[in-house]
């Protein structure tokens, strides 16, 4: 069970880690202000709704530090460094949106790589300028924008 006390004093680590007040806190996180005022004060426990919009808003906020106090804030590195995994890839039919199978490179399995631009422009027919701005071009839905101002104050536009 989650400490009501303690998850509050959490809450004000995070707040002074980005310099937000308890509205601006809100705010970012798209709840109401006396959402905050009641689980800081600890009229309220967390929900589980909650407790999610805080780490998707506050991404260096670990989740079981968050709840239990257990781990670090701000995430260490150890904990954004990716696991090791060996993948078995069948080897296909090279295409444009393949990256090179060699040791050398890490592999991006989520991503397009890079057109090879090394060669002269001119030499790129139209078709395969076509390809290739076709290839590069993933359509992506923008889910929020945040400014920063220098003044410690930011912007959170979300679609």
């Amino acid at each position: 069970m989650v400490n009501t006390a303690a998850f509050g004093k959490r809450i004000q680590e995070i707040m002074k880690f980005y310099h937000v007040s308890a509205s601006g806190f809100a705010d970012a996180m798209g709840v109401g202000r006396s959402s905050i005022s009641h689980i800081l004060s600890g009229r309220n426990k967390p929900s589980l709704d909650f407790v999610m919009k805080i780490t998707e808003a506050y991404p260096e906020a670990e989740l079981y530090w968050l709840l239990y106090g257990q781990g670090t804030f701000p995430k260490s590195e150890e904990t954004d460094k990716p696991i090791e995994t060996t993948y078995q890839i069948k080897p296909t039919t090279p295409t444009l949106t393949q990256a090179p199978n060699t040791e050398e490179s890490e592999q991006d399995l989520f991503s397009l790589p890079e057109p090879d631009f090394k060669n002269n422009i001119s030499d790129i027919t139209e078709d395969k300028e076509k390809q290739i701005i076709n290839t590069a071009s993933v359509t992506k839905e923008i889910n929020q924008i945040v400014f920063f101002y220098k003044d410690g104050t930011f912007d959170v536009y979300k679609n």
